[in-house]
């Protein structure tokens, strides 16, 4: 790779910007990223739209969505001095799956006694993997430029992640909110660099969604309002992560068996069949979290909890959430025809569990069996 003279950068030249543009980038696929494009800062219709939602409520308690004032929605105020915005995605489908992916989970969400995790989940916290790289890959630009100012991020600061993504060129906005690629459908992660490199911005893509409704039309709960239009309160993924309280009563049938969030509009979503497989090791299903069973998780105890899901994302939303969740599924696991003794006795030995939400939601299972407490 032809080393830049720094003076050379300093002085801004359109060549040796587009050239060190071009280093970046093969220096990200060098660790790890799928694609790296670069945005400007101007969120001003991102902006607009995401006041728009706030006021409508459907962030429900996810108040640091409102806590930062514009800092969200203009990169110089969160960290002064950026020009640019370096975006990034990483794809997280597991490298050892099943080449039917989609197959295989379509039937595990259809088993009621099966535990579904969203598949971002199964492997490595992804913010430390993708913080870690983007910090590596500064470190790479600094060898050959000098010291820049910068500051990396994935999913961790008031950052409008796919509003920048979209902007740069990495996909577009799907009408389940989420980001879709061509080459790659939906099931990678984003990560950002904002710099102060006054870098040339890539151009955006097109939106290849068309009269497509199938992500609108799966979703259990109906969280998705319409193209583009989510109220996160009804969210799968807000209900099993976010959400610190009781699940509303009339939402947990719904949940069926997902203990931690939700891919079912990126199942169906016909970009998906293009997904990719992971590049990193950090991304393989650990655990067994691609096969157990509800019973094979509500039965560990809290130090097993920490200790099996240390390094994981699942691991935020905390033991008492954890066993909230799966006690919802195991609610929905009733069967009509038969009893499940199983089921039962295991929800039984949690019913008095210290914590008053666990035992809400474990009576509440309990009574979908038709027992009593």
């Amino acid at each position: 790779m032809e080393k830049f003279q720094q003076t050379a950068v300093q002085n801004n030249t359109t060549a040796d910007l587009s050239l060190l543009v071009l280093s970046i980038k093969a220096w990200a696929r060098e660790l790890g990223f799928a694609e790296l494009r670069i945005a400007d800062t101007d969120l001003t219709q991102a902006e607009a739209g995401l006041q728009t939602w706030l006021d409508a409520g459907y962030h429900g308690d996810m108040d640091y969505m409102a806590a930062h004032g514009s800092k969200r929605t203009r990169p110089a105020e969160l960290v002064p001095g950026t020009l640019r915005v370096i975006t990034a995605r990483m794809d997280y489908l597991p490298r050892d799956g099943a080449a039917d992916w989609r197959v295989r989970e379509e039937q595990r969400g259809n088993d009621p006694e099966a535990a579904v995790i969203s598949v971002y989940a199964r492997g490595r916290d992804y913010h430390k993997t993708i913080r870690a790289r983007l910090q590596q890959l500064a470190g790479r630009i600094a060898e050959q430029i000098g010291p820049f100012g910068y500051r990396v991020f994935t999913d961790s600061a008031p950052v409008m992640e796919v509003a920048l993504a979209q902007k740069s060129g990495l996909g577009w906005r799907g009408k389940h909110t989420l980001l879709l690629n061509r080459e790659a459908g939906s099931m990678f992660f984003l990560g950002e660099m904002y710099t102060d490199l006054p870098l040339p911005v890539d151009a955006p893509v097109s939106d290849h969604c068309g009269q497509c409704s199938a992500c609108i039309d799966i979703c259990p709960t109906q969280a998705i309002l319409g193209p583009y239009k989510l109220d996160a309160r009804r969210c799968i993924s807000y209900l099993t992560i976010e959400l610190k309280d009781s699940i509303p009563l009339e939402l947990r049938p719904l949940i069926g068996n997902r203990v931690l969030g939700c891919d079912d509009c990126q199942l169906v979503c016909p970009w998906n069949k293009f997904a990719q497989r992971a590049a990193l090791a950090d991304f393989d299903v650990r655990n067994g979290l691609d096969s157990a069973t509800l019973l094979d998780l509500f039965a560990w105890g809290e130090d097993q909890f920490n200790r099996q899901l240390e390094g994981s994302a699942i691991r935020r939303i905390g033991y008492e959430r954890w066993l909230r969740n799966i006690a919802v599924g195991l609610g929905n696991a009733a069967r009509s025809n038969s009893p499940a003794p199983d089921i039962v006795a295991a929800l039984q030995a949690r019913s008095s569990h210290p914590s008053a939400l666990v035992r809400e939601h474990v009576a509440w299972a309990l009574a979908r069996h038709g027992i009593g407490t």
